[in-house]
């Protein structure tokens, strides 16, 4: 590995190790800020989603900006919006600017999401190098999601949550110091235009999903509100669809979900998102709000599936001869039985009720992330950067919906889970069932979709189809 491919590496994975520790550091933070900005579920729910929303609806259009203005240039940019955003989390001083905030850091962090596989691709042009390289992205994503809750709750309980967003700060700088003395500019000669018509329908269409799932226990699912916003949403998804079909210079060329492969890619990436990781909101406040734990006890909990996933992500950047779709659908189904286990907890349960349900699906989780990563990539090099928001957008759009849909499940009267312990119990142990359910059709679906590609003579890949050439440019 040379100078330059390490410090990429390096770069690439410090700022995906931060921006993936903002969807999950503020999960242990959750019930303090509750407190000091006098906010109720709703508002914590927005506090994740208006982040992890702003990711998904932004991510392809940066990605396309970053092909045609440069892939390091944008990774700069996203990089110096994260973290000044970040402060101004910080600083808010109500749940309004909070999460006002929230969803300026998701732009920067969909920029800094969207050009990361892309310069991992330049960086690595070689199969089996390009393949470590994505274990380590891939074990970055996983384990900074897993050890967010225990770096939030030690944060949180040490110095108080807005250090969960201050901690941004010198790693942030310290990642733009190394993008722009050691990471290579790259950036594609034909480049696609900004779709705008695609990317406002795709961003109101997401967001009238996700904020009538939110108000619909308080609103009421047959009121008239309610049904309207849903509505909307279906229809301006739709339209998105029809829009991209249409275009000249789509920002979601249809033509690559022709290849079975990159769309299961999607299907999978989506499933975990909208289950597990979207899970993790309510296992924390079930933790701390039932089960009476500090930030950092509860921390402290998912720390066994922390190393479990490590573990998982490593041994999987050895397993070349192991198809990559037998790696996806086999963790994903690890996720669903890991669900299935947590549904067991109850109002008077141990916290070591959790462990073996977020063991087995963290070591699902790990096997999971690289597999998932490589095949989404497994495009020609110049739609590098178009496949990795393709990617990105369907993770970030998960853990969005599934927030709300989930959350959905859990009674408004249980507040954050003190005022009625047993009904938030009874609606965590629907969202578990619900989420497994989720990940166990992902689990079908990628074993259905990702197939291992063709081997011509030597064990080189098979020439890629037709299909996934044709998607780079309409």
């Amino acid at each position: 590995m040379t100078s330059i491919q390490r410090w990429t590496l390096a770069a690439v994975c410090a700022a995906t190790a931060v921006l993936m520790l903002d969807i999950a550091v503020v999960n242990t933070a959750l019930s303090t800020i509750a407190v000091d900005l006098d906010t109720d579920l709703t508002g914590l729910q927005w506090v994740v989603d208006a982040y992890t929303l702003a990711l998904a609806t932004v991510v392809l259009s940066a990605g396309s900006l970053a092909d045609r203005l440069g892939r390091r240039r944008l990774f700069l940019g996203g990089l110096t919006l994260f973290t000044v955003s970040s402060v101004a989390c910080a600083a808010a001083p109500s749940i309004e600017v909070l999460i006002g905030a929230r969803a300026v850091q998701g732009v920067g962090a969909a920029v800094m999401f969207a050009v990361s596989l892309a310069l991992l691709a330049q960086a690595f042009p070689g199969v089996t190098e390009r393949g470590k390289a994505l274990a380590a992205y891939g074990a970055t994503i996983g384990a900074s999601f897993a050890i967010g809750p225990l770096v939030g709750g030690a944060l949180t309980t040490g110095l108080g949550w807005r250090w969960v967003f201050l901690i941004n700060v010198p790693i942030g700088l310290a990642c733009v110091a190394v993008a722009v003395t050691k990471v290579r500019e790259s950036r594609d000669p034909h480049a696609r235009a900004l779709d705008v018509p695609g990317q406002i329908t795709l961003a109101a269409g997401l967001f009238l999903l996700v904020f009538g799932l939110l108000r619909g226990n308080e609103e009421g699912w047959g009121s008239t509100m309610i049904v309207a916003i849903l509505a909307g949403a279906v229809v301006l998804l739709v339209a998105f669809v029809i829009i991209e079909l249409q275009s000249l210079r789509p920002m979601v060329p249809m033509r690559l979900f022709r290849a079975p492969a990159f769309a299961g890619a999607q299907v999978a990436a989506f499933a975990i998102s909208a289950s597990f990781f979207a899970i993790f909101l309510y296992t924390t406040l079930y933790l701390q709000q039932v089960l009476g734990l500090s930030a950092v006890e509860a921390g402290l909990v998912y720390l066994p599936g922390t190393f479990v996933n490590f573990a998982a992500a490593g041994a999987t950047a050895q397993l070349t001869r192991v198809p990559r779709g037998v790696l996806v659908s086999a963790g994903l189904a690890l996720v669903a039985l890991g669900m299935w286990m947590l549904t067991g907890v109850e109002v008077g349960s141990s916290w070591t009720s959790v462990l073996p349900g977020s063991i087995v699906a963290m070591l699902g989780t790990g096997m999971f992330n690289p597999a998932v990563s490589a095949v989404a990539l497994d495009v020609p090099e110049h739609q590098s950067g178009l496949a990795a928001g393709i990617n990105d957008t369907a993770r970030q759009a998960g853990i969005a919906v599934g927030v709300a849909a989930l959350g959905a499940l859990i009674p408004a009267s249980a507040g954050l889970g003190a005022a009625d312990p047993a009904g938030f119990v009874a609606g965590l142990q629907d969202a578990l069932l619900v989420g497994a359910a989720v990940a166990a059709v992902g689990a079908v679906a990628s074993a259905v979709l990702i197939r291992s590609p063709r081997r011509a003579a030597g064990g080189a890949p098979a020439a890629e189809p037709a299909t996934a050439r044709s998607g780079s440019r309409p």
